[in-house]
Parts: structure tokens; C-alpha cells; sequence
């Protein structure tokens, strides 16, 4: 048996093989991120470890493309999501043009898919606010969000949103314009305005194995309705407390159902059916 180490919250094994895992999945991963000859074998390792399946969000339509065929090649297992990721300059008209028309394709042809990673820029409006870049210019960026809630009503496909902090209002306030009903916000943070009014609403939040030492989403994952959460890893991106050092993989999203089981003072076991049940419903999943 590994040796552990105590980061606080909840004691998490050295290294993680297949037993330190409950079954779950992995609400949003960047597949395409990992390298081309990196990812079969991640994925493949993931199931082993008790992953029942991946929702691979895309940055683009050359991402989209690459997680459309991981999806023909691990049928029933990678559940892709086709968007464009806000936290990049925005595309051309006719770029943009091009991947709504790929993604009604794809709808037309009877696909499974989601639309997404989709939102708005928070970051990296931040990030030109603080270089003294000037007033950043948003509204393309809603626009676009625009579009794609548009379209998610329009097909009756889920949404997978990056919106955090006073981008979630904005966010609502979209969504509820067009009628989109099955929206998941990713790795959330914000107020406990935008809080409220997402769980009335029925949306979907899915959490990092950043719950381990992150006190804003603990506190979060305290205040939202269990039947409404998720886990996700949000790989490749890398971890820090018990995850240091450490390549982000599918499982670790188990490791996240864990500490939510504590915040939330119930078994184990039970929480990760929870999450588990709540992903498959949202996705339309099967088991």
C-alpha cells in the first residue's frame, strides 16, 4: 500500500493506480492538449483506472477535428465538445463562420456532442487591464457567446461555459435570452449572487482536484446543491498542493469527488455515484 501524506482536507496516496480510484468522469479535458503521442495511452490508462468516459472540449475547429476522431475511436467513452475558447484573439468572421457550419454538420449527420469550451475572457481582460493595455473590447467576445448559445438552443445541445467571477452574470443573462436549458459552468468561481441564481436555474458546476487547497471552491462546492455538481480535471493543466509535480491525468477528477464528499459530510462512495449519475444525465450518457 502507498504511504501518504497529509495536505490538511484529506489524505491522498503518493502515487495513484487503479485501486486509489472510484469510478467517475472526467467533465472537462483538453485531449487535444496532451501530445499527439500521448494520448491514447492516457486515455487508455484512464479507463483502466475506472474512468467511465471523458468530455473533451475543444479550443477551435483544427481541435474540434482532433477530438471528433478520438470520439469515433473510443466511441461511448470520449464525449467531445465543439466551441471556441474565449482566453484567444478572436478569429476571423469567415473562421468563425466555418465552425458553426462544421458543427451543424455534425448535428445534421446525428453526432453526440456538446458545444463547447465556450464563454468570455475573463483573464485575459484582466490580465490587459493590469499591463495598462487600455479599455479591452468585450463585445465581440459576447457576441460570439451569443452565437454559440444561439445555436445550443436551437440543436437542444448541453454548453459547456467559461465564465467566472462577474463573467457568470453576464453569462446568465445570455443563456436565459436564447432558452438554453443544459448549461455546465467549468472550474466556477464567483459571488453568492451568481451562486444562487446558477443552482435556481438548474446549471451545472464541475470541480477541480484544486478543491484539495483552493478555500473559494471549497466553499463553493459547500454552498452548491450536490445534484448539480460535476468533477473535472480541466487537463493538461497542472496542479498544485498534493499534485505537484504531477502530469494531470483523467482519474485525478476521482480525487476531486473525494474532497467533495468531505466538504459535503457524506460517504465516499455515495458522493461519487452522485457526481457520476449527475454527469450521465446532464450528457446523456449512457452507462
Amino acid at each position: 500500500m502507498a504511504k501518504s501524506k497529509d495536505y490538511g482536507h484529506v489524505k491522498l496516496p503518493e502515487e495513484s493506480g487503479a485501486k486509489a480510484y472510484a469510478a467517475c468522469i472526467d467533465a472537462h479535458i483538453h485531449v487535444d492538449l496532451y501530445a499527439e503521442e500521448e494520448r491514447n495511452e492516457l486515455l487508455e490508462q484512464a479507463f483502466a483506472e475506472g474512468v467511465e468516459a471523458v468530455v473533451a472540449v475543444s479550443m477551435h475547429l483544427a481541435s474540434a477535428k482532433v477530438n471528433r476522431e478520438l470520439a469515433r475511436e473510443y466511441a461511448g467513452r470520449v464525449y467531445p465538445a465543439y466551441g471556441f475558447h474565449p482566453e484567444q484573439p478572436m478569429p476571423e468572421e469567415e473562421e468563425m463562420d466555418e465552425l458553426i457550419g462544421w458543427i451543424r454538420s455534425c448535428a445534421a449527420a446525428g453526432e453526440l456532442f456538446a458545444i463547447g469550451e465556450v464563454g468570455l475572457p475573463y483573464y485575459s481582460r484582466l490580465e490587459a487591464e493590469q499591463a495598462g493595455e487600455g479599455a479591452f473590447d468585450e463585445k465581440p467576445y459576447v457576441e460570439l457567446l451569443e452565437r454559440f448559445a444561439e445555436l445550443a438552443a436551437e440543436l437542444d445541445l448541453p454548453i459547456v461555459l467559461h465564465a467566472v467571477y462577474e463573467d457568470a452574470a453576464k453569462a446568465c443573462d445570455i443563456l436565459e435570452k436564447y432558452g438554453v436549458r443544459r448549461a455546465h459552468f467549468h472550474w466556477f468561481k464567483g459571488d453568492d449572487a451568481v451562486i444562487s441564481r446558477m443552482a435556481a436555474s438548474g446549471y451545472m458546476v464541475s470541480v477541480t482536484p484544486d478543491v484539495a487547497y483552493e478555500e473559494e471552491i471549497r466553499q463553493l462546492v459547500a454552498q452548491y446543491p450536490i445534484e448539480l455538481l460535476m468533477v473535472e480535471t480541466d487537463g493538461p493543466w497542472p496542479f498544485e498542493g498534493p499534485y505537484e509535480g504531477r502530469q494531470t491525468k483523467p482519474a485525478m477528477a476521482a480525487d476531486a469527488a473525494k474532497h467533495i464528499a468531505s466538504i459535503k459530510q457524506q460517504p465516499p462512495h455515495a458522493v461519487a455515484e452522485a457526481l457520476l449519475a449527475n454527469t450521465r444525465r446532464f450528457y446523456g450518457l449512457q452507462q
